[in-house]
């Protein structure tokens, strides 16, 4: 009997790519994920399609096609050049739907892409070559019957990640896939099968010839699928992490002051606070969690009263920084990583900030990031809200244009008095700015007369 999955609009178009290439005489299955997915009853986020048609052939059944892998045999269709049924359940999304021609591959020289592409004809040789079994099984949408030639069903059932065939072959083919099982073995709540994972352990030392944008876009999907605290227990029980991210592996027993934080050391407080992150949320409040404290191992010391660590914001904000540049993430991402680290610890003094001062801290970009990592912070050690429920609190009394208003003086007006432009412009605009932020300047008049007095000629 068939399986009764939801419909959707890639669902629909990959199932019509199916039909089309069956249609023509050629084999065509779905395959890897979705078939997962499907079968765990969770939405795929894409859809692949598996067929003996090689690249030439689907691309003139499918003439809008992008060639993104012909030489490997994956062509993408895009699913608005794929007519769905009238019934289907759409959305407005444009997506493409990754049709691959089976295939063998001969030799990884790079450690990433076969050396040699043989193109078969069977779906049995086709899914040998593929990672993991939970990840190597098909789908004839037509009838809903799922083909399964590596024991994935099984697997699944189980709750077990293991490769396809010899675990140090598949990992040699693609070191990445290391990377992978713990994705997999963390997102599904699975244990990674014995022989897999004592691969990893051997090969873990391998992991740095993948391409730093590979790692770090794995690494992303780690810490923003949920369960990241259990992969980074992986990664360093594999001795992956102190490979992709000896930084954080440096945390291991560097303790803190339990006044301050009674959970443990630097290690075991990062990784509960990556419990406390919200599923899905951006990459850069996901980096900036795990970096906040990037700067505590180095600059441990143990002084008269207590532990501490100082200055490790100005070094976390180095470090982070070579940490960013070293995984190629853009300037823009680096820089709210870094002023994520940077101004973490400014909300003990909250409660203590001048108006204008809070009120600038308030609006730095993309504060919710900023607020989020607080909560999560103080969840993963003394578990005290205090600074987090009153920035909320401001944030309600505030009245926006309050917090950023339209400034009562300018450079010219500085001009006009006579003054020269030069590094003492900045220092009464500022003064200015900080006085109308408190509430003590309200016109144009009073803030001129304000510089008059504050900074004479």
């Amino acid at each position: 009997m068939g399986t009764d999955f939801n419909s959707g609009e890639l669902k629909a178009a990959a199932t019509e790519i199916v039909k089309t290439l069956r249609g023509r005489g050629f084999q065509a299955y779905l395959v890897g994920g979705c078939v997962r997915d499907l079968l765990l009853e969770r939405e795929p986020k894409d859809y692949d399609v598996s067929t003996d048609a090689t690249p030439t052939q689907v691309m003139e059944i499918f003439p809008e096609t992008y060639a993104v892998g012909a030489q490997f045999g994956v062509v993408l269709v895009p699913v608005d050049r794929v007519t769905v049924p009238a019934d289907a359940e759409t959305s407005p999304k444009s997506h493409a739907v990754e049709v691959a021609t089976f295939r063998s591959d001969i030799g990884y020289s790079d450690g990433r892409h076969p050396d040699e592409v043989r193109f078969s004809k069977t779906p049995q040789e086709d899914v040998v070559r593929r990672d993991f079994t939970i990840n190597g099984m098909l789908l004839d949408p037509l009838r809903g019957e799922v083909l399964d030639f590596v024991g994935g069903r099984a697997d699944l059932k189980a709750g077990i990640i293991r490769t396809i065939g010899e675990p140090e072959r598949r990992f040699g083919e693609d070191k990445l896939r290391m990377l992978r099982a713990v994705r997999f073995a963390a997102r599904f709540e699975y244990q990674i099968e014995p022989a897999t994972f004592a691969a990893m352990q051997d090969l873990a030392e391998q992991i740095k010839v993948v391409s730093r944008e590979r790692v770090r876009d794995e690494l992303t999907y780690i810490l923003t699928q949920g369960h990241a605290r259990r992969a980074f227990m992986l990664l360093d029980k594999s001795d992956l992490l102190r490979h992709v991210l000896p930084e954080i592996s440096a945390m291991k027993g560097v303790d803190q002051p339990p006044e301050f934080h009674p959970e443990g050391d630097v290690f075991v407080h990062t990784l509960l606070l990556l419990d406390h992150l919200p599923t899905l949320c951006p990459l850069t409040l996901a980096w900036g969690a795990l970096l906040h404290d990037v700067g505590k191992p180095p600059t441990f010391r143990v002084a008269p009263d207590r532990i501490r660590f100082d200055n490790h914001v100005d070094v976390g904000v180095k470090m982070a920084e070579a940490i960013c540049r070293r995984m190629r993430f853009s300037n823009d991402d680096t820089e709210q990583i870094l002023a994520l680290v940077d101004n973490h610890m400014r909300f003990a003094d909250a409660m203590k900030m001048k108006q204008s001062t809070l009120k600038k801290f308030m609006r730095l970009p993309r504060f919710e990031e900023h607020m989020a990592l607080h909560r999560a912070d103080c969840l993963a050690s003394h578990r005290k809200l205090w600074s987090y429920d009153f920035i909320r609190e401001k944030q309600q009394e505030i009245p926006p244009e309050t917090m950023r208003p339209v400034p009562l003086v300018t450079g010219d007006d500085l001009i006009a008095q006579g003054r020269a432009p030069g590094p003492k412009f900045r220092e009464i605009l500022t003064a200015v700015e900080d006085a109308q932020l408190e509430g003590r300047l309200a016109s144009r008049e009073a803030a001129l007369d304000f510089v008059r007095r504050e900074f004479p000629l």
